[in-house]
Parts: C-alpha cells; structure tokens; sequence
C-alpha cells in the first residue's frame, strides 16, 4: 500500500472518502489521524499534505481533527456538508428503459491483490493509482446535467453488489453487457493468475440470489464483482442523452462506458435484480 502512496504522491485513502461524496457540496471535515510509532513522521506529513492538496482539488475545507498514537497508522475523516434537494442522486431513482453508465473502469481490487503478492507490473500498478486518485466531482455533474435519475457509487461491493442494490431498491431489472464494462490493464491476466481479492468472492457470494449469469464463467461473474477501491460511478440516463454523457466524460478523461439497460421487473422473477450478458 506504501508503494501506491509513494506512486501517487498523496493518500488513496483519501481519495476513497472524497469521491464517494462528491454528490455533496462539502463544507468541512474533520480529521482523525492516528500516529504510528514505528512508521517515520516524513509520512503523516505526505498524508496531511495529500489531504490538504485533494481539499483543494475538491473544493472543501478540512478543519480541525485530533491525533492519537498507535502500531498502525490510520487516516479517517468525518464530514458535513450540504446537497440541493433537485441536485440529489439516490440508489432508488433508477427507472426502466434506461441506459446505464459506468465511469470507471473495474480491476482494481484485482490490481492491488496482485502487487501485494508481487505479479503486478511498474504499468498495471500506475493504471490503477492513476484510476483510483481520479475523484468523480466531474462524473457527477455530468450525471445530474444530463437528467440522470439514479446514482450509485462503485467501491467495496463490486459492481454486482451496488448495482444490484440500486436496481432492487428501484424496482427495475438492470441487463449488463459483459464485453461492455471497461476494465484495467492486465485486470485478466493477473485474475487468471490467482490474483482475486476475498471481497470480490464474498460480494459474488452475496449477489448470486439476485444474479441471471446465463452462460457467463465464474472469472467473469467475479470480475463483475471485483471489490473495488475509490471506484466510480454508475447511473442512468435516458438513451437519447446516453452519447453526450459519454462524450463528456472522455473530454475530461474518464474511461466511462455504456454497460447495459434497465428494463420492468415481471412478476415472476421477482428475485433477479441483475441479468449479465
């Protein structure tokens, strides 16, 4: 993880908590930052410095916070802020007929399983940072521009378990193309090598009540479900607007996709949330 760090020159971590907000118009947050007492202070100051530099990037203040010591070091932040009521996406607000979009590319859970180990190149190991310290500020004012209805972040639960989440709290079906969700470099390979994280299986484990695969293999099933860490966005939008939204996503760039449709849910496959093509 200090690899990555170092590779980026600030905290993912941070990342991780400033993209999945950036829905909000944040006014302040408050950090919590727990010394190590192994690790070298120069550190815990590229952590505050890396902090202070995607502040600014994002456009809140972080104000005040408290410090303890301990082993591990540990960065955490609590925020407030403040959203528009007609600026506001929900995981409920998905409706049938459609298209959904990706903005990220999914593989980092793969990725990073695989430099932990050791088989991840100099190139798959800057994808993945480069993909990972990319807020999604951009991707979600271009989301509510182009009158998306339902919006949900990609991250820990794979795209299987927030996509599935936001489709059966929609009441809709969302069908996804397989071939069409972008992945990173080397994302294949390195699953085919072993390198598949226990979140990604626990998340398929979970999704599976809620799963048409069809004839999809289980690698793909899982690679769909890949844990991912300050991943992206995906929303609907109504097919006309689908061609813009894509065009200003890589203007700004953005690695988005359009991944599949919503259709109705029918009666009697109440329990699928999630068909994979």
């Amino acid at each position: 993880m200090f690899s990555l760090i170092q590779a980026a020159g600030w905290p993912v971590w941070f990342l991780v908590l400033a993209s999945v907000i950036a829905v909000a118009l944040i006014v302040e947050r408050f950090i919590s930052l727990r010394r190590s007492q192994v690790l070298p202070n120069g550190l815990l100051d590229e952590v505050l410095a890396g902090g202070a530099s995607i502040a600014r990037d994002a456009g809140f203040v972080v104000v005040g916070g408290h410090t303890i010591d301990d082993p591990e070091p540990k960065y955490g932040m609590a925020v407030t802020g403040e959203v528009h009521p007609d600026r506001m996406l929900t995981n409920r607000g998905l409706r049938a007929g459609q298209d959904l979009v990706l903005t990220k590319p999914l593989g980092v859970g793969v990725v990073t399983t695989a430099i932990k180990v050791g088989t991840a190149s100099d190139e798959h190991a800057a994808a993945a940072v480069e993909s990972m310290t990319r807020l999604n500020d951009v991707a979600c004012r271009v989301a509510v521009d182009a009158g998306a209805t339902g919006c949900t972040d990609v991250t820990g639960f794979g795209l299987l378990g927030h996509l599935g989440r936001m489709s059966m709290e929609s009441g809709i079906v969302a069908e996804v193309s397989f071939d069409s969700i972008p992945f990173l470099p080397g994302t294949f390979e390195l699953a085919d090598g072993g390198a598949m994280p226990g979140g990604s299986r626990r998340n398929l484990a979970w999704a599976s009540d809620l799963l048409d695969a069809g004839t999809q293999p289980t690698t793909h099933q899982l690679l769909a479900a890949d844990a991912q860490t300050s991943g992206g966005l995906v929303f609907g939008v109504d097919p006309g607007a689908t061609a813009a939204v894509l065009a200003a996503l890589e203007e700004s760039g953005h690695r988005a996709a359009h991944i599949g449709a919503t259709t109705e849910r029918s009666d009697d496959a109440d329990h699928i949330a999630i068909v994979l093509r």
